[in-house]
């Protein structure tokens, strides 16, 4: 999941470089939400490890 954020971050990055700030604006959009899912899932992993191993 951090690693498709990181992705369309450098796609952002790369349209924003050339003009393109409609593609730049989506890409980023798209990269914040999978950043903040990945950060929901990786906290629920790790109180469902502290959980299970407590």
């Amino acid at each position: 999941m951090l690693h498709y954020a990181v992705v369309f971050l450098v796609i952002a990055l790369i349209a924003a470089l050339f003009g393109f700030g409609g593609i730049a604006a989506s890409a980023v959009g798209i990269a914040k939400i999978l950043f903040v899912i990945f950060l929901v899932l990786a906290l629920v992993s790790f109180i469902a490890g502290l959980m299970r191993r407590g």
